[in-house]
């Protein structure tokens, strides 16, 4: 398969791979189990090309070459195919269509707009169609950044289309190309027109890049900044990186599909990719029908207009599962190398991992541990090492990330199975959804015990939001741990068996699990929680604890502290104004130590 990047237009180029020369392989089907074919006849065809199959010109694509027999997953339904009929190969592997309009789409697992797929009425996926991936009679409004007799190189800006309101899309040279710019067709272009000439020969706005292979880069830069997602427990306690990998592993309706969905709506990416991958078709309706009328409260403008879905249900092939990730991930590298920050939200991985289990019992290899292909731990590595910060390939220099959160669900809660146990060997960020925390209605239902991060964002926090940043957060952490020792003793013991001291820990850590951890993604002053409201609504809690340990000192009967009315208020900081925190603050700080004073 070749690396290099394929532009499409009206004439070839130099800088293009060269046209592979196939002859024109028509093989027949021999064999058929559920989506994987096998056929004869296709002596060209080589490991991961592309191939139709059948009278209905089914997508496939081919996974192993046996002597003659050459077997091909196919990422449609296979029903009705039968022994016999044609496979033509391609010669080509699977590639994305990248270009202005990817943005506000919504795509299969293979990159077909399903709003195009959908026009006839019919509410399934009529087999073998072929729509184009991007709208060919849509017209861009291309500005260059490039003048007549400039020599550019790979990745080189050549100039730029708005995209809808919140993006710039930035024209790139192709990976491959380099050369004098002959001439420019500034103006309305559509993706296939050419809007700049280098060396004489057009380039469009379009590229095509094979889904398997990361696209390149000028360096790898270390993770430093982190993407903040809104969400207080992961921002304060378990922070993941821009450019790093989290995973979100938990058991039936413990919020994994929700929590994607509130990193998707208010986390700081420029650019949100989300895959809905085997996911059930109800939840994935709701994702479909609440962001087109979601407002970015970054730009005022739909939240659409920097996001692409990919919808690939669990009534859908599932073969197609596992390209949705690939073609996921290919858009997210597209727009890094735009200098923007992506993040790719994976719902879910273990559905992926399922579908590989899948293909691979149907190809009778021998199965690793429950059922999974031995590859499986190569495969998730491959995916989760595409994510990244980036310095970009060309000028002017610029930097870009990739942030992927996948989210696993394991059968019965189990962590020790593969899919999460493969995945937390590859991701810095571990957010463990607890099904107890669910049970009690505790959203999200990030277990503080359980998880981690392994990137160290301390001196950014405190640099950026306050310098007391991380001293408060490790105050938070050995807080809730010390509660958590203590929770222990209680259930054994009582309450009563507790020293004064602990008591107040245990009404401290109450104040950080309730009303500063927990958190609602259905309200809308609760939804997403930015560093500033949430350091304010810290500090509180911790001005709360030294006002109980100093009324303890005092000689305050401990009764009297931990049921103190004016601790009831810290249930209420989410209730504060978004644009004004200090204020409501101030006054809490105050009211609460009059009141222990008071005592």
């Amino acid at each position: 398969m070749t690396r290099t990047e394929h532009s499409t237009g009206p004439a070839p180029r130099r800088g293009s791979a060269p046209a592979r020369q196939v002859a024109t392989d028509i093989g027949r089907v021999v064999k058929i189990s559920g989506p994987v074919v096998s056929a004869t006849d296709l002596p060209h065809t080589r490991l991961f090309d592309v191939v139709r199959v059948g009278t209905e010109r089914l997508l496939g694509e081919v996974i192993k070459i046996d002597g003659d027999l050459v077997v091909m997953q196919v990422f449609e339904d296979t029903t009705g195919l039968q022994v016999g009929e044609p496979v033509e190969a391609t010669g080509e592997p699977l590639y994305a269509e990248l270009g202005p309009g990817l943005l506000g789409g919504i795509l299969d697992g293979t990159q077909r707009p399903l709003e195009t797929l959908s026009t006839d009425g019919n509410l399934y996926i009529a087999r073998g169609a072929e729509p184009p991936r991007l709208d060919r009679g849509r017209r861009w409004h291309f500005r260059p950044a490039v003048e007549v007799g400039d020599r550019v190189g790979p990745g080189d800006l050549l100039g730029s289309a708005p995209e809808g309101h919140a993006i710039e899309h930035r024209v790139l040279v192709p990976a491959d190309l380099s050369g004098i710019v002959t001439a420019i067709h500034a103006g309305p272009a559509t993706v296939l027109d050419a809007v700049v000439d280098i060396d004489g020969h057009p380039l469009p706005m379009m590229r095509r890049w094979p889904l398997r292979h990361a696209r390149p880069v000028a360096n790898r830069l270390p993770l430093t900044v982190p993407l903040i997602t809104g969400q207080r427990i992961l921002d304060l306690l378990f922070p993941v990186a821009r450019g790093g990998s989290a995973i979100i592993p938990g058991g039936f309706g413990t919020g994994k599909t929700v929590l994607e969905q509130a990193l998707a709506k208010f986390s700081t990416a420029d650019v949100v990719v989300y895959v809905g991958c085997g996911e059930r078709g109800n939840e994935l309706t709701e994702v479909l029908e609440q962001f087109p009328r979601l407002t970015d409260p970054r730009t005022g403008a739909p939240l659409m207009d920097r996001t692409v879905l990919i919808a690939n249900t669990s009534n859908m092939p599932v073969a197609a599962r596992e390209a949705s990730i690939y073609t996921g991930i290919t858009i997210a590298e597209y727009y890094r190398d735009q200098g923007y920050d992506v993040a790719m939200m994976a719902d879910s991985t273990s559905r992926w991992g399922e579908a590989l289990r899948e293909v691979s019992s149907r190809l009778e290899e021998m199965p690793a541990e429950d059922g999974y292909p031995a590859y499986l731990a190569s495969r998730l590595a491959g995916f989760y090492e595409r994510a990244g910060a980036v310095q970009c390939l060309g000028t002017p220099q610029r930097t870009g990330s990739v942030t992927i959160v996948g989210a696993v669900s394991p059968a019965g809660g189990d962590f020790s199975e593969p899919i999460t146990q493969n995945s937390l060997r590859l991701a810095g960020s571990f957010w463990a959804l607890d099904t107890a925390l669910s049970r009690q209605r505790h959203f999200p239902a990030v277990n503080w015990l359980r998880s981690f991060s392994q990137y160290g964002l301390d001196e950014w926090f405190d640099r950026e939001v306050a310098d007391d940043w991380s001293q408060l957060r490790h105050w938070a952490a050995a807080t809730l741990q010390d509660e958590g020792d203590l929770q222990e003793v209680v259930s054994l013991l009582g309450v009563e068996a507790l020293a004064a001291e602990q008591r107040i820990t245990l009404r401290v850590g109450q104040a950080l699990r309730e009303d500063l951890l927990q958190q609602s993604s259905f309200d809308d002053l609760d939804a997403s929680c930015p560093p500033a409201r949430l350091l304010a609504m810290l500090r509180v809690v911790h001005a709360a604890g030294a006002a109980m340990s100093a009324a303890l000192q005092r000689g305050t009967a401990i009764t009297a502290i931990t049921s103190a009315t004016v601790l009831a208020d810290l249930g209420r900081m989410r209730r504060w104004p978004l644009d004004n925190v200090d204020e409501p603050a101030t006054a809490l700080t105050q009211r609460i130590a009059e009141e222990m004073s008071s005592l």
